[in-house]
């Protein structure tokens, strides 16, 4: 090449030096809020594009075939699009949808959420090749919308604050590492405890089994019987499912729940506004109208509604007549003034919870039930734990699973990484999760801890609302919540 067309390359209008300049300040910026700087390499292509033009990036507009520029234009605007929406959806935002009734009435099921990244700092992605949009598979094809390899450790970049306690969070579901594809509720590690300690009780009912135990028979039999509970696969840890709940609890802290109140470091936390609870509504013999429970707030698939004497010793072993007809429905404070104000309505009791052993820790011994729960300490970055035979169940999978450690016991004694040890330092900071809808939520109490690596981000702004039990021509569009703030 010539050194004068050499030098004619550099030869740019003032217009386009600025727009390089401005990228290419813009990348670099990028970069240093990425931290990782092998992107620097990527600095000339931008120059390229901009300035010299090397690499023909335009070639398809000079020709002259109409359908070849027809078809590139739509092919350049289309990725266009992909790499924007994958930066902004890795970086900045992503959308996320209310598919349950755990946050009620916080967050409403139905509620489309605007969900900010850069609140508590975007993670670098896990998995960096993958399709934007679409958090592990593909609607219709039903195959994965990720390439696992390469994978990257956990990096995040600075955000504009931390998680504290009460906020709403979105993030991935812990316990969603390894998914039974046909029933993914409840979560895999308690499908396999339970059918393992179903399966062995009924063989031999007067030997008590352990926990392993448990777990490694129910997943022999789960893995084997793939007609019932499908494929099972592994997800990394940003194509886990999203999960949105209210931290009750941060890294260091002492949580507790007694008689369905919270307690933080001893403290009784203050009331959260329509916090819910499962009740029990007796009436006189006649059926609530339903337009009343609609108007009430009580959404159509709360509703279980017990008529004709069904289970009478249950319900008198809590005060209610089995004769007549009982509701069963999650209320808040204000739903249960109305309700108790509403003709026919005779007595309501509370759902009690008085089975200990279905919550985390799962075969933990722990005498723990939803109500009434804990003391439990939520491990924080840098302190140190003494290991023993009560707390171990309790930490077992954080050591193990999420900070990638080889336990073992030995003589009960505690092996990690084949060194023999009494204490644990934490290499990340926990969080402990609760839905608002506290009797219909599957959340910390049943999993255990949320790592701060799987924090995705604050749920800022509903953007769109629409109600299941409604029409699109019967008020399904909840226009009152549009532009709602979303952390409250």
């Amino acid at each position: 090449m010539s050194a004068e067309k050499q030098t004619s390359r550099f030869q740019q209008p003032l217009k386009q030096w600025i727009k390089c300049s401005v990228w290419c300040l813009i990348y670099i910026l990028f970069i240093a809020w990425v931290g990782n700087y092998w992107w620097l390499l990527g600095l000339p292509v931008v120059f390229d594009l901009f300035i010299t033009n090397y690499i023909p990036w335009t070639w398809w507009k000079s020709t002259k075939n109409k359908s070849l520029l027809s078809v590139m234009g739509w092919v350049d605007a289309i990725v266009f699009a992909l790499v924007a929406v994958y930066f902004i959806n890795t970086f900045l935002f992503q959308n996320y949808q209310i598919p349950s009734s755990s946050l009620e009435k916080s967050l409403l099921v139905g509620d489309f959420l605007f969900v900010s990244k850069a609140s508590y700092g975007p993670r670098v992605p896990n998995t960096p090749l993958s399709f934007p949009l679409v958090q592990h598979t593909f609607p219709l094809l039903n195959c994965k919308s990720f390439i696992e390899h390469p994978q990257w450790d956990y990096h995040r970049l600075k955000g504009f604050d931390t998680v504290k306690r009460n906020d709403i969070v979105v993030f991935n579901f812990p316990a969603g590492d390894t998914v039974a594809v046909k029933m993914q509720n409840p979560d895999y590690y308690s499908i396999c405890y339970n059918v393992g300690k179903m399966y062995m009780e009924q063989q031999n009912p007067k030997v008590l089994p352990t926990t392993e135990q448990c777990y490694n028979f129910g997943r022999e039999i789960v893995r084997s019987k793939t007609s019932d509970y499908g494929d099972i696969v592994y997800r990394p840890v940003d194509r886990r499912e999203n999960y949105v709940k209210r931290c009750i609890a941060i890294a260091g802290d002492w949580m507790q729940v007694k008689n369905n109140q919270v307690y933080v470091n001893g403290t009784k936390q203050d009331k959260i506004p329509g916090i819910q609870f499962n009740y029990f509504v007796q009436t006189d013999g006649t059926l609530i109208n339903p337009e009343i429970l609609e108007k009430i707030g009580i959404s159509k698939d709360d509703i279980q509604l017990y008529n004709g004497g069904q289970y009478i010793q249950e319900f008198a072993s809590i005060g209610l007549d089995g004769k007549m007809p009982i509701y069963h429905f999650p209320l808040n404070e204000e739903e249960y003034t109305k309700l108790k104000n509403t003709a026919g309505v005779t007595k309501i009791k509370i759902e009690i919870s008085d089975k200990p052993g279905d919550v985390f820790p799962l075969g933990g011994g722990k005498n723990w039930t939803r109500d009434n729960y804990g003391p439990i300490w939520v491990p924080k970055r840098g302190n140190t734990l003494a290991l023993n035979s009560y707390n171990l169940p309790i930490y077992e999978r954080i050591i193990r699973v999420y900070e990638h450690n080889k336990l073992e016991i030995k003589n009960n004694e505690f092996y990690i990484n084949d060194k023999l040890t009494k204490n644990y330092t934490f290499k990340m900071d926990y969080y402990w999760m609760m839905g608002d809808n506290r009797h219909n939520s599957a959340d910390s109490r049943y999993w255990g801890f949320v790592p701060e690596d799987h924090v995705v981000g604050r749920p800022v702004m509903v953007w769109l609302s629409l109600d299941k039990d409604k029409g699109w021509f019967d008020g399904k569009i909840r226009w009152n919540r549009f532009f709602k703030n979303a952390e409250k």
